[in-house]
């Protein structure tokens, strides 16, 4: 085989990595598992939407990472049979690109903004008469020049999507006329999930091991998608035709990701907590200092899955590890009373 023909192996087999990653992402709402809640709500607004030939009111989800909120933006164009166009808000720096990206909609358009939060507020301004009254009105010119310009839009659908909406102006939030919370997934869901998947990366896969997986993905379908690939890994070195529960739990053990789903910055946090400040309280800051991660790492991405799985709590003080954080991590709670 020469040069090219190795070249175009390569291409061929990143092209059908890149389809495999295509197809994880469920494409309607009969596809996508969990959110039931949100999902019956929306699909209610779709046909509705559609039966009177308009465009879907705007979309607010928010929830932590992870968690499907660009899936389920990509189903709603679909549902709608409309284009969608994505970008986020950091890549939205200043009014002109916002403009840019606005006069590019078409009537009925779907413009997926993540991390929305992040948007700076000379752009969020200028969304405001563009979701209400779908318009917008710069200033051309400087000096003597400047003048006002008016840009009329087509009636569109802005969809955000924001693991912080506690952070968002009251005025943005305000103009979404659909708001859902994305909730961590079921054990059962996941599980769902993880089959689904194992079927698209054409691999077979027990219950128990599938069942396994779920358990230890903290809820939520991007990190089981993960930990399947990592397992698959392992599992096709050892010559297995199917991923049993041995081979998952020999794989999870030694990537160290637990039976609670904790790995090790979950535990490094805890115990961190636990051997200098007595379990807490503890500032964030002070806390992602101590072990090296950024505060919206913590807050977004660590907190969320241990506060709700009962590890760790907030008080007006700060934060502090619970009974049940003492007994997983086999700790004796020296402020237990007897």
């Amino acid at each position: 085989m020469d040069s090219t023909e190795r070249l175009v192996s390569i291409e061929n087999n990143d092209l059908t990595e890149m389809a495999s990653e295509l197809s994880l992402r469920p494409q309607t709402f009969a596809q996508y598992i969990g959110q039931e809640k949100i999902k019956q709500e929306i699909t209610v607004y779709v046909k509705a939407a559609q039966d009177r030939q308009e465009a879907l009111d705007h979309v607010l989800l928010y929830g932590p990472p992870g968690l499907g909120k660009t899936t389920l933006a990509t189903v709603i164009a679909n549902e709608m049979q409309v284009a969608v166009k994505t970008t986020t808000g950091p890549a939205i720096e200043r009014p002109g690109d916002l403009v840019a990206i606005l006069n590019e909609l078409e009537p009925g358009t779907i413009l997926f903004i993540d991390e929305i939060h992040r948007l700076p507020k000379a752009v969020e301004e200028i969304l405001y008469s563009a979701m209400e009254d779908y318009f917008i009105d710069i200033i051309v010119g400087q000096g003597e020049t400047a003048h006002p310009v008016h840009f009329p839009l087509p009636p569109f659908t802005l969809i955000g999507a924001t693991t912080r909406a506690g952070i968002l102006s009251a005025p943005l939030r305000g103009r979404f006329g659909i708001i859902g919370h994305m909730q961590y997934y079921t054990e059962a869901e996941l599980t769902a999930i993880i089959c689904r998947s194992a079927e698209v990366f054409d691999t077979k896969i027990d219950p128990r091991g599938a069942l396994e997986i779920a358990r230890r993905s903290r809820g939520t379908p991007r990190i089981a998608n993960r930990l399947l690939k990592r397992v698959r890994d392992f599992a096709q070195v050892s010559d297995k035709t199917t991923i049993d529960l041995e081979i998952v739990e020999y794989a999870l053990n030694l990537l160290r990701v637990d039976e609670c789903g904790l790995d090790e910055t979950d535990h490094k946090l805890l115990l961190t907590m636990i051997e200098l400040y007595g379990g807490g309280p503890v500032g964030l800051t002070t806390l992602a200092a101590n072990i090296g991660e950024e505060t919206e790492t913590v807050a977004d991405m660590l907190e969320p899955y241990l506060m709700q799985s009962g590890f760790l709590k907030r008080t007006p003080r700060g934060r502090m590890v619970t009974d049940k954080t003492y007994q997983h991590l086999g700790l004796i709670n020296p402020n237990q009373q007897e």
